[in-house]
């Protein structure tokens, strides 16, 4: 065989060998790929049904809830595109979250903030709630007035979370007949909600702690023993459901 021909046969091999060890190599990367991206939607996914279940129910406004479960939805889609074994499984739970949510039928008992650990737990979860909300915005999934409007509601939260621990503790004083504590937690409160100067719900807040504390002022005053009940006063029970009360809620759009 001619010395020529050989040479082109075994530079013919060794390209062919090399292409099927590129194709190989292309194939290997974009399996690579799928997976990294599969693990981490699936991790964005599990990251937001984190929030939605472990929020305390009396901050999850049915609003934020339609949030996370948007965003749970595109987590789905993407995984569904990647041929995710997990997607379907994920996909039947957000609808039916969804029915309950749009319904009105996912309603949710108020989760005491009874302790400084509990408080920081909650912020922490706020904090991620807002970095997500950041994320959806830079993703093209909600635009600049929606981002706008629900970061600076969990801003006003992370107050509220501060607020409940001090309303917890003043209920507590109340209890124990140890009025001058009692009022002063309730100050504290105050001054948490008095940050947040130009949300009207916060405003009306402020309001009705001052008055309160004027009610313990005079129990004070009087000198007399109470009972525990006397601590759950209206405005205390009022403070429980304030985010979901649209009694409240009308208070807050016309009170002076």
């Amino acid at each position: 065989m001619d010395t020529t021909i050989i040479m082109l046969l075994l530079a013919a091999v060794v390209t062919v060998s090399i292409a099927v060890i590129v194709a190989s190599q292309m194939r290997e990367r974009a399996r690579i790929e799928r997976a990294r991206k599969i693990t981490a939607t699936e991790d964005a996914y599990k990251r937001t049904n984190r929030l939605f279940s472990e929020l305390p129910g009396q901050y999850l406004t049915d609003e934020l809830k339609l949030l996370l479960l948007g965003n749970m939805e595109e987590s789905c889609r993407a995984l569904g595109a990647l041929k995710s074994g997990s997607v379907g499984p994920w996909q039947a739970s957000v609808t039916e979250l969804r029915q309950r949510v749009e319904s009105n039928d996912d309603q949710r008992p108020p989760v005491k903030i009874d302790s400084a650990d509990k408080s920081k737990y909650v912020q922490e979860l706020l904090q991620s709630l807002f970095k997500l909300i950041e994320g959806m915005h830079k993703a093209g999934q909600i635009d600049a007035p929606t981002a706008k409007k629900n970061l600076k509601f969990v801003l006003f939260l992370v107050l509220k979370t501060h607020a409940d621990l001090h309303v917890f503790q003043a209920r507590d004083y109340v209890r124990q007949n140890q009025i001058r504590k009692a009022i002063h937690a309730y100050h504290l409160a105050s001054t948490e909600m008095g940050k947040s100067k130009d949300n009207p719900m916060a405003l009306r807040a402020v309001k009705s702690f001052r008055t309160r504390i004027k009610e313990l002022e005079v129990m004070e005053k009087d000198g007399a023993e109470h009972s525990p009940e006397e601590g759950g006063s209206k405005l205390d029970r009022e403070w429980d459901t304030f985010l979901h009360d649209d009694e409240w809620r009308k208070k807050a759009d016309y009170d002076d």
